[in-house]
């Protein structure tokens, strides 16, 4: 049997269910691909039982994991990352047919994916504690990190496969255990990255997936005093709740949430760079992405020209399914984010902005949004101040850079933020006005293992990848050794 044969048996054959030992009911629900609506398979609903459970399991796994020490785990972890290699096509395909986007940005999310597994492979084994100067007289002072526990993550549909190993990947080199529940709609990419796991030899019970109703699977992992740590990528809506449900235990609670991007153009910008970088910063993953550009600030000097460029650029974006050749834009994975995209233009355009490009559904299937420029977009629009997760480009023009980074910091939301310019002066002072986490000055890639991925305000808290990760997944002890100097009173008189 080939790898990726025994992969698509694991997915069909329910085997989570061997690892957690268990006998279940047999209920099941389907996948499918946004772009045919064609059924791909079907996988385990599980519940509250099965989630006691994985807790129980996740619990019992922990002595034995942490026992390893950090550099063992490390190599289980770079393990796991050459696996991932090694099936990167057939990874790549699982993560189109159920979420969407092209194959190509599939390839490329799986090397960002096992990147965070190399990266805290090592940085585990650097996760240091301190020596503190004492202030008693005789003592020493210390602290050291030690694993907090039982972890849980809840990981979205729009990077099934990276939210996973950004978070996974810290939790377990710090030497906790970890239980995912992946997004309805696409569990087949997380249960794949299991499999791979058990092959490089993470042990039973230390990282699962759970498929099912999120209600009493989430319900479950929130309530249970067992876990101690809780990440979530998602709606800011839906974090707040996580949020409140989980001071009941005093969870360490971590969140990547929602998004406003602006791309804020400078006067002196080269008119190529701020095109090629709104394309790139827009309209991956179809817009469906917490960092992608809701907000384009043009000046004045060069809006007209921007425009014309940038709408000729969006036309010649190939819609289509994402498994072929030249596609840039999938499906959208919902019909209420196409009726969003619906709803945002009609509003744009009942308030005189202007359609250069796009505005309707596409003919490739009911779940495909034209890819879309809205000009002379002004702040009282709905997609001014909420975010689309679509196809969709508002672009604004300015004269008064003050009152930009006013308006962009307006926003409830404060992720990401994108600059373009060549006085470095300008782009220091715009960089340092803005409130959110993480500003890309003249690229439109900026994340990656050792970048502290997080955002400001409403888009969530603490930090993922870079040193900051792990820090996500241990408690600080502290210790204090009162007066050494009595514990040996025998050399307390030795001159030499």
């Amino acid at each position: 049997m080939t790898q990726k044969q025994a992969i698509l048996s694991h997915i069909k054959n329910n085997a989570l269910l061997d690892v957690l030992q268990l006998e279940h009911a047999g209920t099941s629900f389907s996948i499918t691909n946004p772009a045919t609506g064609d059924v791909l398979g079907t996988v385990a609903n599980m519940g509250a039982r099965e989630t006691v459970a994985a807790i129980a399991h996740a619990e019992g796994a922990l002595d034995g994991w942490q026992a390893l020490g950090a550099y063992k785990r490390g190599d289980i972890l770079h393990k796991w990352a050459s696996l991932m290699a090694e099936n990167k096509e057939d990874l790549a395909v699982i993560m189109t047919l159920e979420q969407g986007k092209p194959l190509f940005e599939a390839r490329g999310e799986i090397d960002y994916a096992l990147s965070f597994l190399h990266w805290f492979a090592e940085e585990g084994k650097r996760h240091y504690g301190e020596t503190i100067p004492s202030h008693k007289d005789g003592a020493r002072l210390l602290t050291m990190r030690q694993p907090i526990g039982v972890t849980a993550a809840i990981t979205p549909w729009n990077f099934p496969s990276a939210m996973i190993t950004r978070k996974a990947g810290a939790a377990l080199a710090a030497g906790c255990s970890m239980i995912v529940r992946p997004a309805n709609e696409t569990p087949f990419s997380a249960i794949a990255l299991q499999y791979l796991a058990q092959q490089a030899g993470v042990p039973g019970g230390v990282f699962q997936t759970i498929t099912g109703d999120p209600e009493p699977i989430v319900g479950e992992l929130v309530k249970s005093d067992r876990v101690r740590a809780l990440s979530f990528t998602g709606s800011t809506h839906i974090g707040k709740m996580l949020a409140k449900s989980s001071m009941d235990t005093l969870k360490k609670v971590s969140m990547e949430l929602g998004g406003h991007a602006p791309f804020i153009a400078l006067p002196d910008a080269k008119l190529d760079d701020i095109v090629e970088g709104v394309m790139a910063a827009k309209f991956a993953t179809s817009g469906q992405d917490c960092l992608a550009v809701n907000k384009c600030y043009i000046p004045e000097t060069l809006y007209t020209d921007f425009c014309e460029r940038i709408t000729k650029r969006v036309k010649a974006l190939k819609v289509g399914n994402g498994m072929a050749d030249g596609v840039d834009i999938g499906p959208l994975m919902h019909e209420n984010a196409v009726l969003k995209c619906e709803e945002h233009v009609a509003d744009a355009l009942a308030k005189t902005a202007k359609l250069t490009c796009g505005g309707k559904r596409q003919k490739a299937g009911s779940l495909f949004y034209e890819p879309t420029v809205l000009t002379d977009v002004t702040p009282d629009m709905l997609i001014h101040t909420d975010e689309t997760f679509g196809p969709i480009l508002p672009v604004s023009r300015y004269s008064n850079l003050t009152d930009v980074i006013k308006d962009a910091n307006t926003s409830p939301y404060g992720l990401a933020a994108y600059v373009y310019g060549r006085d470095i002066a300008a782009l220091w002072h715009v960089g340092e006005k803005l409130e959110y986490g993480m500003i890309a000055v003249n690229t439109p890639s900026f994340t990656g293992p050792p970048a502290p991925f997080g955002g400001f305000k409403q888009s969530g808290l603490g930090r993922e990848g870079s040193k900051h990760g792990l820090d996500e997944y241990t408690e600080i002890k502290y210790m204090c050794l009162g007066n050494m100097s009595t514990l040996a009173p025998e050399f307390a008189g030795d001159a030499a």
